[in-house]
């Protein structure tokens, strides 16, 4: 090694002792007592009061946490202008933390209002920047963005200068740039309104709007005199709405894909039976209802004797809401319908009179009025988008339940000797009896499992929706409007229009509202029907074969 290789050596490693110094000291003076001024501003008005407990949580450390915890308790005091922890030990200096000999009746408590409890709040995300938890600095850099001071900008400086997560570096830099647009430097300003160019929220596109604002004409009447700022400004309020409307657009079709999924599993069920037997179920709706309410039953079951497994309660739920279902269909046309095929309209009245029998049994059972169903707790929450757009984990859930349940039906639709027969008798009943198909059986076979896919849609119904006797009515007559769109018996054609309905429903209702909506898709319904008859995709029997 040479001398200027020793020479480098030397030079990085005294580097890395001044650094490690430096490092040192910003970690005792995060954990140093309370500064004096901040306790003396704590004997002081009530303004002063504020500015010492900002004070405190810019200071930091155990001891300022301590005098934070007694004021909120309650249990801060002042006399003759010292500060006083009421302990139920005795007295102790706020500063110091020892034990004094003062009368308790002589301290006067520090009330606490509106006004000390918001202070507090701020102080106390003050101190969560410096956690090793990244979600609560998160959630600390989101209170003082909501609440900013200039007081706060040494401290947002000392956190962005160790800050490694980006989400909190955006929040502390969207913070400090809400105090600095209000900075006397013209330059300062114009750097803050571009940071804040990266927010989403309304707060900001209203504070950035008021600086373009006129209070008067002329030159000097613009809230913000600086061009620069201005344009700045602008550009960021372009930035914003761009981020705003993007994330509303991408809300509005993920929430028409989650009611696409729930009116896919009602229809496809409805695919399934018309296409094979030819039967208008007016009570499928009510099969949704089945399974809802088998959801329902499953949770209490485990809230009371598996408590500590009460999260799993939706997965035991699958299946039975599923089996519930499905016998419940095998009921209806062992007893009902198989008396009355080729019959359409004696067997549309048949399952309307099915249907209401089946609500007032659940009113009977269950009471008349609406359930509420507990998410899990992992499909609580959501994924929160700009303009406080949140994707919501129990939709996403169900649209990934929808999906695995189609790929379910479509495997055994076209990969097992069960999925054959219901595509033979769908295509030529009487040819397949003649080469040996149980075409009862299969009839049987099929009503049950377009029934058990109506309560799968029932059990991901209750967890966005209240259970009632009467919720699968508001569904049946989309699931119709789906099966007639899509065409009669075809899987595509109803992934298609179970998921166009949702998402131009969604759209319109933000539009015209939801009772408009349904009118404009019912037109549009009977407009196309009456252009192409068979659906989206033409039929080549009565279930598709691709």
């Amino acid at each position: 090694m040479n001398r200027k290789s020793r020479s480098f050596l030397r030079a990085a490693r005294r580097i890395r002792l001044a650094a490690a110094a430096c490092l040192a000291c910003l970690g005792l003076s995060a954990q140093a007592a309370p500064t004096p001024g901040a306790l003396t501003g704590l004997a002081g008005d009530f303004s002063s009061r504020v500015a010492a407990i900002e004070a405190l949580g810019i200071d930091g450390g155990d001891d300022a946490s301590r005098v934070l915890d007694a004021l909120e308790a309650g249990k801060l005091g002042v006399w003759k202008d010292q500060v006083y922890i009421l302990g139920d030990q005795g007295i102790f200096d706020a500063a110091s933390g020892e034990k004094t000999q003062v009368d308790p009746v002589t301290v006067e408590t520090i009330t606490v209002n509106n006004r000390i409890r918001r202070a507090l709040s701020s102080a106390r995300a003050a101190i969560a920047l410096t956690s090793g938890n990244p979600a609560e600095r998160l959630a600390a850099a989101n209170t003082l963005n909501e609440s900013p001071s200039s007081a706060l900008l040494p401290l947002f400086g000392r956190a962005l200068a160790t800050e490694s997560d980006e989400a909190v570096r955006a929040m502390l830099v969207l913070a400090a740039a809400r105090i600095k647009l209000t900075d006397a430097d013209p330059a300062v300003r114009r750097q803050a309104a571009q940071d804040l160019g990266a927010a989403s929220d309304a707060a900001v596109r209203n504070l950035l709007a008021g600086l373009l604002a006129k209070t008067g004409e002329g030159a000097a009447a613009w809230v913000e005199p600086d061009v620069g700022v201005r344009e700045a400004a602008a550009a960021s309020l372009r930035a914003i709405d761009r981020r705003i409307a993007l994330a509303e657009t991408t809300g509005a079709v993920f929430t028409g894909l989650s009611l696409g999924s729930i009116l896919l599993l009602a229809a496809l069920g409805l695919a399934i039976t018309y296409g094979v037997m030819g039967v208008i179920n007016m009570a499928h709706g009510e099969l949704l209802m089945i399974g809802a309410y088998a959801t329902f039953v499953v949770q209490n079951v485990f809230r009371q004797y598996f408590p500590e497994w009460l999260d799993a309660y939706i997965i035991a739920a699958i299946p039975v809401a599923f089996l519930a279902a499905a016998l419940t269909g095998v009921a209806m046309e062992r007893l009902v319908l198989r008396h009355l095929y080729g019959r359409p309209l004696e067997s549309l009245l048949a399952t309307w009179g099915l249907s209401l029998v089946l609500i007032q049994a659940a009113r009977v059972t269950f009471g008349p009025q609406n359930l509420e169903l507990a998410n899990p707790g992992w499909m609580s929450g959501g994924i929160s988008l700009a303009a406080g757009v949140v994707l919501p984990f129990n939709r996403i859930v169900i649209v990934f339940f929808a999906a695995l349940v189609l790929l379910l039906i479509w495997l055994t639709m076209q990969k097992t000797r069960l999925g054959m027969f219901v595509r033979a008798v769908t295509q030529n009943r009487a040819m397949a009896g003649c080469v040996g198909v149980p075409t009862a059986r299969v009839d049987t076979l099929a009503f049950a499992i377009g029934a058990g896919v109506a309560g799968l849609g029932g059990a991901a119904l209750s967890q966005i929706a209240n259970v009632g006797p009467a919720m699968g009515q508001g569904y049946i007559v989309d699931a119709f409007m789906v099966v007639v769109l899509g065409g009669v018996g075809q899987l595509a054609g109803a992934v298609w229009a179970a998921l166009g309905l949702g998402i131009v429903s969604k759209f319109l209702e933000g539009l015209a509202g939801a009772v408009i909506a349904k009118i404009l898709v019912l037109i549009f319904i009977i407009i196309f029907i009456q252009k192409r008859p068979q659906g989206i995709f033409a039929l080549k029997g009565r279930f598709a074969d691709d």
